[in-house]
């Protein structure tokens, strides 16, 4: 059983206490839902992690904590042990005490693309959704934010983030396996400030409503970061995928990024802002050593990358930040 009691602990007399119910409850029913298999095994894991004091910390320029002198071989050895068991590693990439973690994802040129655009996160309240191993979080701890809760129901990715935050716990962030479901819908005198919603919208079967959600979970003139997949075209264009979108299942709606500035005008967000588009290439997304199953490469047309294996236009992502 996962217990969050130290992270929802840490927002008592903070702005976000009233948020302790709703994640409590969340955690209660999505616990209460499904538990990974694995569960037990990870949690045995990192019960035993050695309490080392890392010697080197940089959150900066990437997500390295510790060296391999910090450890004795056989610490050297568990860790090297649990990198593997946590297998596949998606979001990063990490350094931990000494050992490079490959992630399928270089997480990294996202967050180089998207930070310089956005409003600065020092003393800010942040909630990341969909936020992975939780990666991110700590490129916006380097930012100086003042609490960053990051939600994502993988029991797996919650393992992978406790990896690093039992060698940093003084950092607020806390990542609580939980979706988006599990937030109130109309918190906006208790808002975040900022809300980052990457790779998530797509995923949703009512866009709209996913929106106006996210709208209700801000303050009064916080701030949305909204990446997602978009096609080519006008503000009528969307693709409805038949059944798979470059393998996935579970693709939904994929507009243009003009109908996206759309659907966040009419939801009720104002000075929208397109501020990269992307195709995701190889180089970013691909197997790896810590990501052995497969990744974009085997998603793409083998004649043509421009389309993937169904046909449908190569992934190709948007990055909006909007305000309410």
């Amino acid at each position: 059983m996962i217990r969050c009691s130290d992270d929802l602990k840490m927002l008592e007399k903070t702005r976000l206490e009233n948020w302790i119910p709703y994640f409590q409850k969340g955690l209660e029913t999505r616990l209460a839902q499904y538990e990974h298999g694995q569960l037990h095994k990870w949690q045995k894991l990192l019960n035993a992690l050695p309490d080392i004091s890392p010697s080197v910390v940089n959150l900066s320029d990437t997500v390295k904590i510790g060296q391999k002198e910090d450890l004795t071989a056989e610490q050297h050895q568990m860790i090297s042990d649990i990198i593997e068991e946590f297998h596949p590693w998606r979001k990063g990439p990490f350094a931990l005490f000494g050992h490079e973690i490959d992630c399928e994802w270089r997480s990294d040129w996202k967050w180089q693309r998207i930070v310089p655009h956005i409003s600065p996160l020092k003393n800010r309240h942040v909630l990341d959704i969909g936020c992975g191993n939780g990666y991110h979080l700590w490129r916006m701890a380097a930012e100086k934010a003042k609490r960053v809760i990051g939600i994502d129901p993988s029991q797996l990715f919650w393992a992978q983030f406790q990896l690093f935050k039992h060698y940093l716990p003084q950092y607020p962030l806390h990542l609580l396996p939980i979706g988006i479901e599990h937030l109130p819908a109309q918190m906006i005198s208790h808002g975040f400030d900022s809300i980052f919603c990457m790779g998530v919208l797509y995923h949703r079967r009512s866009p709209i409503d996913f929106l106006i959600h996210l709208k209700s979970l801000l303050r009064e003139g916080g701030e949305l970061i909204l990446e997602t997949l978009v096609i080519e075209g006008d503000e009528n264009q969307v693709l409805v995928p038949e059944d798979r979108y470059a393998q996935m299942r579970n693709v939904w709606f994929i507009p243009s990024a003009p109908a996206l500035e759309k659907w966040l005008a009419r939801t009720g967000f104002k000075n929208i802002e397109l501020i990269d588009v992307n195709q995701t290439s190889p180089d970013e997304q691909r197997q790896t050593k810590n990501m052995t199953y497969q990744s974009l490469s085997d998603f793409l047309d083998p004649e043509n990358n421009q389309l993937t294996i169904e046909g449908y236009p190569a992934p190709k992502r948007a990055t909006l930040i909007a305000t309410t």
